[in-house]
């Protein structure tokens, strides 16, 4: 087959994807390796969507919008990037570093006993808690093991609070242990969360086995990994359209006709969307997405902020790689490392970060600064050469009990008042029904099942196996 042909039979498999984010890579790998040619039209002038990097004007140094890590559970996005071939720019971390309200350091780390005991020994070993809350603690964890996958589906019109109220957890326990691990997992609090949702974080990752829960950490800027998507797209004769911007959709009664940019119209046939519901809003018209079944609740979608503050100091403060703050309102500080002339950059994230908002970036970084003090009293008297903070306002959806019914299916349906979904419309991204909550994971997911839909074939990736004696005792 020679090149002009190839690249003819390419035009006539051609997908538009809108969105060059997590979602619109993984669609677009996909649909490159099976043989159609995707063309990925992305607003911003570089890949990754909310989970990528940008060079500081200020600083003139390459910073991730902010610091986004995965768990060994998250299978979809490892093969992602294994498909990228970045899976070795991932640097893996068993043991998670606590910090208690008295300044002391607790550190988790899974041992050999058989899941879900692996993690038994540490928790009794935390400081953190009393024996009080770890009983609190261990009677919540068995009563999710027990309950297995099929038996947090009870608790779909719930709030992960209501399902910890039910087992007797006590504020403090909650503030300090289950909130500070569902907050950075899911992007709310456990009083907005949807219980499905609080409840999977434990069962996937921290009880079915010792890898689930080992935390992953890019080694390089978010944005080199997605660099080998160009290749990949282009040799299947696919585009990488960056800088463009989207103004709507177009159909022809109900089946998509066109992609209109703002340089022109595409033609299209078949489009994924990966944007977010409130863009996607924008891009279809009244007549048609109030009609449909997976668009005519896009205005229900909320959104929740995160917030992360680079720091760079003048010397080194720590040797840890990461710290987690129990209970505190700075919830993670990543170690990024130290220059060759010896100043340190620490990376501090705040998830459901709505209370800082509207502060200004002195007031930040000084808030920020006296809660890293609390593990590295010394910070107060290093000096800080530059400080940057990053408000992603709509990081994510907020995953409410409310909208859970409301999440999208990926395909359009035969079925509906007006003859059917919109036809060659297939939709993606983290907000879509993908099972999981916000999270890389789900948003990769999404592009994996709008690529199936439209290849015939593929999907998703098997999840981890559950360890024996906890498949034995229920969770699986």
């Amino acid at each position: 087959m020679d090149g002009a042909f190839r690249r003819l039979v390419a035009m006539n498999r051609q997908v538009v994807v809108i969105g060059g984010g997590l979602a619109g890579i993984a669609a677009a790998i996909r649909l490159a390796e099976a043989g159609h040619a995707p063309r990925v039209l992305e607003t911003r002038r570089k890949l990754g969507g909310r989970a990528t990097s940008f060079d500081d004007p200020r600083s003139g140094a390459t910073l991730d919008n902010c610091q986004h890590v995965l768990m060994g559970c998250c299978t979809n996005l490892q093969d992602l990037y294994q498909r990228l071939g970045v899976l070795d720019r991932i640097g893996w971390h068993e043991e998670l570093h606590w910090l208690r309200d008295d300044g002391g350091i607790d550190s988790l780390r899974p041992d050999p006993l058989p899941a879900p005991l692996h993690q038994a020994r540490s928790l009794l070993r935390m400081r953190l808690l009393d024996r009080s809350a770890k009983r609190e603690v261990r009677r919540a964890m068995w009563r999710m093991i027990r309950m297995g996958a099929a038996g947090r589906l009870q608790w779909r019109d719930r709030t992960f609070l209501d399902f910890l109220v039910d087992q007797r957890q006590s504020p403090e326990v909650i503030r300090v242990f289950w909130d500070t691990i569902i907050i950075s997992a899911c992007n709310l609090e456990s009083s907005r969360v949807a219980a499905v949702h609080g409840i999977q974080v434990f069962q996937e990752a921290f009880l079915p086995g010792r890898f689930a829960g080992v935390m992953g950490i890019p080694s390089v800027p978010l944005r080199e990994l997605y660099d080998p998507a160009r290749s990949i797209i282009e040799d299947a004769g696919g585009t990488i359209d960056l800088g463009c911007s989207v103004r709507s959709i177009g159909f022809e009664g109900r089946s998509v006709a066109s992609v209109v940019a703002a340089d022109g119209p595409i033609k299209a046939a078949t489009v994924i969307s990966t944007v977010p519901p409130d863009r996607l809003a924008k891009l279809l018209p009244d007549r048609l997405h109030e009609t449909d079944a997976r668009t005519c609740n896009l205005d229900a979608f909320e959104s929740s902020p995160i917030l992360g503050v680079h720091l760079q100091l003048e010397r080194s403060i720590t040797d840890l790689p990461h710290l987690v703050l129990a209970g505190r309102p700075v919830h993670w500080m990543f170690n990024k490392g130290v220059d060759d002339d010896g100043h340190q950059h620490l990376h501090a994230v705040i998830s459901a970060a709505d209370d800082w908002m509207d502060l200004a970036e002195e007031e930040i970084v000084h808030r920020v600064v006296d809660e890293l003090a609390r593990a590295f009293p010394s910070i107060m008297d290093t000096p800080l050469l530059a400080a940057r903070s990053v408000k992603e306002k709509r990081a994510t959806f907020a995953a409410t009990p409310h909208i859970e019914p409301m999440r999208p299916a990926t395909s359009p349906s035969v079925l509906g008042p007006e003859g059917g979904d919109l036809q060659g419309l297939y939709l993606a991204g983290d907000w879509c029904d993908t099972g999981w909550p916000a999270t890389m994971e789900g948003a990769v997911r999404s592009g994996y099942n709008a690529a199936a839909a439209i290849i015939g074939e593929g999907g998703l990736v098997d999840e981890l196996p559950t360890g024996p004696l906890a498949s034995m005792l229920g969770l699986r």
